[in-house]
């Protein structure tokens, strides 16, 4: 979705993240389910201390006084899924003063007035700061699943109310059955033809989807979980068995890579292996594993098509090798990156236990 993005980030071998209108105030959004702040998610570690990786430099680098987290590789744009991750980190480094501050600015700027969903791109040197108003589900899932980790964490109902609110959202709005499969789809619009659907496998954030699968809509959490392994497990493709960093699945239920995008196992696809393997499902990392072990992790390219088999010319970020360590079980780079992407890719695989 966001072209520009990715363009920089291609120079500079990071990760290709996504992310509207007038602030609520959160009573206005949604009340609790019964059960909304009834689940307990497992504790997350004081993010990064084993790897040398922390919240306090993440925030002076990339958090702004009022609580947007700033792209500094991309003009100074922000993204739902950069909110999520502040959320995410604040609250496991216990940091309640910026995750609220971060929570505000996300709320005031990004909430949707029309359904418990966030616009994905903020543009401070536009006139319209978001004037494509589509959401990115992966944004929308972490930053339900940080707001569940801190109703519990700081027992506030007003984070459990909102969670429940995306969460039930989603269930919703963002959940089709094609070719047999409940699919999770990547935004409310643009990702549907009459002959396929366009899915992106980073976005299942399993840790995320196993708690929700506690929670109300517990069914079609279920089956999305079940039907999204089956999907990743088969989405494996040329000589090394890697997944693209965005697949079509036809009305039939054919999976291939998708037909609009290069076939590369790249800047979003690195995150499939990260989601898997903190959430216990090895069997679908095994063939990344195996790939990323036939060589140096300074030699693993930033990306491969897997068509062609052609690599990038480039090594992984700080990020990337970040990844590979936590699914390899190998020393992480031990200094935070200076560009956004790869330092949040450095503390996300750094936050999960």
């Amino acid at each position: 979705m966001d072209v520009d993005r990715r363009q920089v980030m291609a120079g500079m071998g990071g990760l290709a993240i996504a992310g509207c209108s007038k602030a609520r105030a959160p009573d206005d959004r949604a009340l609790a389910t019964e059960n909304s702040a009834a689940i307990e998610p497992p504790a997350l570690p004081a993010t990064g201390a084993a790897n040398g990786v922390n919240w306090a430099s993440f925030k002076q680098r990339f958090m702004a006084d009022d609580g947007r987290i700033v792209d500094n590789g991309n003009g100074g744009v922000s993204h739902s899924e950069g909110q999520s991750y502040g959320l995410l980190l604040s609250q496991a480094a216990g940091d309640r003063a910026a995750f609220d501050k971060i929570l505000a600015w996300t709320e005031a700027k990004l909430a949707r007035p029309d359904v418990a969903l966030y616009v994905w791109r903020y543009d401070p040197r536009a006139a319209n700061p978001v004037a494509d108003r589509n959401n990115a589900t992966d944004g929308d899932l972490l930053i339900a699943y940080a707001l569940a980790r801190a109703a519990n964490k700081w027992r506030e109902p007003r984070y459990a109310a909102r969670s429940r609110a995306i969460v039930d959202a989603i269930a919703t709005r963002l959940v089709k059955t094609v070719g047999g499969r409940m699919l999770l789809l990547p935004g409310l619009d643009g990702f549907s033809t009459a002959a396929r659907t366009t899915i992106n496998p980073c976005y299942y954030v399993w840790p995320a989807l196993d708690l929700f699968a506690k929670t109300g809509n517990a069914a079609v959490w279920r089956r999305v979980i079940t039907d999204g392994e089956a999907l990743i497990a088969a989405a494996r493709f040329g000589a090394h068995r890697l997944p693209t960093d965005w697949i079509d699945v036809s009305n039939t239920g054919a999976i291939a890579p998708a037909a609009d995008k290069p076939p590369r196992f790249g800047f979003d696809a690195i995150r499939v292996p990260l989601f898997a393997s903190v959430s216990g499902r090895s069997a679908l990392v095994e063939p990344i594993r195996t790939w990323w072990r036939s060589m140096p992790i300074e030699q693993i390219p930033a990306w491969t098509d897997v068509v062609s088999g052609q690599s990038a010319e480039y090594p992984l970020s700080a990020g990337g090798r970040a990844v590979v360590s936590r699914t390899l079980g190998a020393h992480a780079p031990a200094t935070l990156a200076t560009d956004y992407y790869a330092a949040a890719l450095q503390c996300l695989a750094a936050a999960f236990p």
